[in-house]
């Protein structure tokens, strides 16, 4: 009888552990998930997609996102939030993909072009100095081609394509200290917390069946 007893509360800790762990686990991706989106919803993305891997095709593709952001500079000038300048990129959209194009003519190159705006998964990527987590953003996407060629990432939203040294600057357009200092990891704090919103964002990604 003692024995039967002393098995059922075995089986009732592991259990209560295993709830316990479930709990934790859940806890975590809800609150990984509220950052990531608090995060992305303070940014626009840029996604310039070339039409093939050649070397000419890639060369093409920087050249073009520098056009874009040359083009979106003046644009978004003087826009403080995420909320103002996605309304000018989503009515400037005409006017980029016109702008585009010609620039494509202008270096002898006649292929389509597709702009739009909309949310896109992007994977965790590295840049000169900061970092952004997995997850769903805003995203700028230009399609160059057929679009089978790699791809190039950015920020048009603040303004953070080139270098970190534009971090500081972003905190008037909507980014503060401690968006500053997740996606820069400062400390092991931070360090810690983007790697629990990494992961989420991957395994998100996962789910949905996006590589």
């Amino acid at each position: 009888m003692k024995s039967h007893v002393y098995k059922n509360n075995k089986i009732r800790k592991w259990e209560l552990a295993l709830l316990l762990a479930l709990c934790i686990s859940l806890c975590a991706g809800m609150w990984a998930q509220r950052e990531q989106h608090e995060l992305a919803g303070k940014m626009i993305r840029l996604h310039v997609i070339a039409s093939s891997n050649s070397q000419e095709d890639q060369a093409l593709k920087l050249e073009v996102r520098n056009q874009v952001i040359s083009a979106l500079e003046p644009v978004l000038e003087g826009r403080d939030n995420v909320i103002d300048a996605r309304a000018t990129i989503k009515q400037f959209l005409p006017e980029l993909e016109a702008a585009t194009k010609q620039f494509l003519e202008s270096r002898g190159r006649d292929c389509d072009v597709s702009v739009t705006l909309g949310r896109e998964y992007y994977p965790t990527r590295v840049y000169e100095g900061f970092s952004l987590p997995a997850g769903e953003y805003d995203s700028l996407r230009v399609i160059l081609g057929e679009g089978k060629g790699e791809n190039w990432w950015c920020v048009v939203f603040p303004p953070l394509c080139f270098s970190v040294a534009q971090v500081e600057a972003a905190e008037i357009s909507g980014l503060d200290l401690d968006d500053i200092s997740l996606i820069t990891e400062e400390n092991e704090g931070y360090i810690l917390k983007f790697k629990i919103i990494e992961l989420w964002g991957i395994l998100m990604g996962k789910l949905k069946g996006i590589k």
